[in-house]
């Protein structure tokens, strides 16, 4: 780390999937539309009122949320935790790049998927404006590292900088790595070059 170049507020992530429209038909039914339950805090991103089972030879998870709106594939993102439950080795990967990741059974009310591949550890990341990259001095795909203080202090290396104009600026990571830092839901965080 050399120099602070700002702060940034993280968000936690709990496992989640985000869903094609044609595998959602397929769990919730024919011409079936995802019911927004609560806004998250990325520009049009809202958390759905639906859930769906993962199902592994080894483990099952219940109540895992969609998040909306539909995307082009299936995802699942989960923590290491819930891939020793599943019985699952998920790579880290920055979202949508699904590649030679794990694969699960989807179940719903009205049907099951089977995902070849999908199950993906979300690489922690930065999501920022194209204003908010220019503040940092910072580009889409640089890589930066954050440090959280107190008790569990701790410098989070390798976090992914994701630049786009409706962005809005927080920092992801999952249950795992927020429990192992003792952090909140929007505190702030320092980020470095």
């Amino acid at each position: 780390m050399t120099q602070s170049i700002g702060k940034v507020p993280v968000g936690i992530s709990n496992r989640h999937l985000h869903v094609s429209q044609k595998d959602l038909e397929t769990l919730f039914g024919i011409g079936y539309q995802l019911k927004p339950m609560k806004d998250l805090s990325q520009t049009g991103q809202y958390a759905a009122e639906e859930t769906v089972t993962l199902v592994t030879k080894k483990g099952v998870i219940q109540n895992v949320r969609i998040l909306g709106p539909v995307r082009p594939e299936t995802q699942v993102e989960i923590s290491r935790t819930d891939g020793f439950a599943l019985g699952l080795k998920p790579p880290v990967r920055d979202s949508g790049s699904i590649e030679d990741s794990e694969s699960v059974v989807l179940v719903g009310p009205q049907g099951a998927v089977h995902l070849t591949k999908g199950v993906i550890l979300a690489l922690r990341h930065i999501h920022m404006s194209v204003e908010d990259a220019k503040t940092f001095g910072l580009t889409d795909k640089q890589v930066v590292s954050v440090k959280a203080d107190g008790e569990r202090s701790i410098v989070f290396e390798n976090v992914l900088v994701r630049v786009r104009e409706d962005f809005v600026l927080e920092m992801h990571i999952d249950t795992d790595e927020a429990n192992a830092a003792g952090l909140n839901n929007c505190q702030e965080l320092e980020v470095y070059k």
